[in-house]
């Protein structure tokens, strides 16, 4: 821990983190009396107790947690999260406060005999960029060579999910542009906000996103305003590959006899997520022969999706899960030569191979929005013509 003598230091510990924050105009007036600060930041199974066992005995501990009680519970910290102390000359706590994340820090200070507790927040600095480049292996390798951050890649993928299956239709060539909110403090980078309207160019076609926030909340829809988002995603796996097809007559790997495999084989790395294809019920969760360990959902409309060979089970048999929301993990369960992903798709009890089949559109932009969209539409594709540069610093925005 820390340990900064100088009254200056105390400044530090009125506002934390401490990345030069510029909140200093509007820190209260600061005692003139001596005081001692400790700086530091909690390990793994750290409680506020441990870290200041040093510093203040258990009833200056339980005081200060029951103080910040009402305002925010310090039994909830976090590994690496940043806290300052101060005591006086007496060894008595004057202030402390702790950095619950980039946006919020708790302060506790001493009022006469009491010790007041509140929580100061801070806003992002928000920016449009323009972002565009040319494919030459995969999208995240793009993204990476263009020197934004791998997140970018994951966020455009997720938009066009329902439309492009990028472990297999994405080709040297191909193109995109996304307009992207990025979000700093102190000048310094902190993650991407919202996407406001993308394209992606995939040989003779170009497919294009614009987000709107409307009745049915925020999404993202083509020029016409119909919604990306269809009732199934085209992949229930990121960045990966097909190592075997729908086929009526394959050459088992294991059997070695030819037999249908009426599902898709996604090769992954070990412990990759698996996401539902789509809203449903989990129907089975568990040991499923030459499958592995399998997790089966049921959807509507006479939908059932298969997921199998996973190394691990997130859902449990009855429970519910949302389109995109991870069920397990690939593993190499069962009958299987490597880590893969097995995923089948039924339809009225007839199998079909989720490449191939037409799936059913999401609900529309309602007809009393069309203006609203047209209007976002407008305005989020004028972002995209703009040069290769962050556009000036709009107003601080906290989201």
């Amino acid at each position: 821990m820390k340990i900064l003598t100088a009254l200056a230091a105390f400044l530090l510990l009125l506002f934390l983190p401490a990345h030069a924050p510029h909140w200093l105009d509007a820190v209260p007036p600061v005692e003139t009396e001596p005081l001692t600060v400790f700086q530091g930041s909690f390990g793994r199974n750290d409680t506020v107790a441990s870290a200041l066992e040093e510093q203040l005995s258990p009833a200056d501990v339980h005081r200060l947690v029951e103080a910040a009680r009402p305002t925010y519970d310090l039994a909830r910290v976090t590994v690496g999260r940043p806290f300052a102390l101060a005591l006086g000359p007496d060894g008595q706590l004057r202030a402390f406060t702790y950095g619950i994340d980039d946006l919020r820090t708790l302060r506790v200070m001493r009022q006469g005999d009491a010790l007041e507790a509140e929580v100061l927040t801070r806003t992002y600095d928000t920016r449009t960029a323009v972002v565009s480049a040319e494919i030459e292996s995969s999208l995240f390798a793009t993204i990476d060579a263009t020197g934004e951050h791998p997140q970018l890649a994951f966020d455009l993928a997720e938009i066009f999910a329902w439309d492009i299956d990028f472990n297999t239709e994405i080709q040297a060539g191909d193109a995109f542009r996304v307009a992207v909110e990025k979000l700093s403090l102190d000048g310094r980078f902190v993650r991407y906000g919202r996407i406001l309207a993308a394209t992606f160019q995939r040989g003779e076609r170009t497919h294009t996103a614009v987000r709107y926030e409307g009745s049915l909340g925020a999404g993202y829809y083509d020029l016409e305003g119909t919604p990306l988002r269809k009732a199934f995603l085209r992949s229930p796996l990121r960045f990966t590959r097909i190592s075997s097809r729908f086929s009526r007559r394959r050459l088992h790997p294991i059997l070695k006899v030819r037999r249908p495999h009426l599902g898709i084989d996604y090769a992954a790395p070990r412990g990759t997520p698996v996401m539902a294809a789509s809203d449903g019920v989990v129907i089975a969760a568990g040991w499923s022969g030459g499958y592995g360990r399998t997790v089966r959902l049921r959807h509507a409309n006479g939908y059932q999706t298969l997921y199998g060979h996973l190394s691990r089970i997130s859902v449990r048999r009855g429970q519910r899960v949302s389109q995109g929301e991870k069920i397990g993990a690939v593993g190499s369960t069962g009958l299987s030569t490597g880590p893969h992903l097995d995923y089948w798709m039924s339809l009225n009890g007839k199998y079909v191979d989720p490449l191939r089949i037409q799936l059913p559109p999401a609900e529309p932009i309602p007809e009393e929005e069309r203006a609203a969209f047209g209007v976002a539409r407008a305005r989020h594709l004028a972002l995209l013509q703009e040069r290769e540069s962050t556009s000036p610093p709009t107003a601080s925005a906290t989201l």
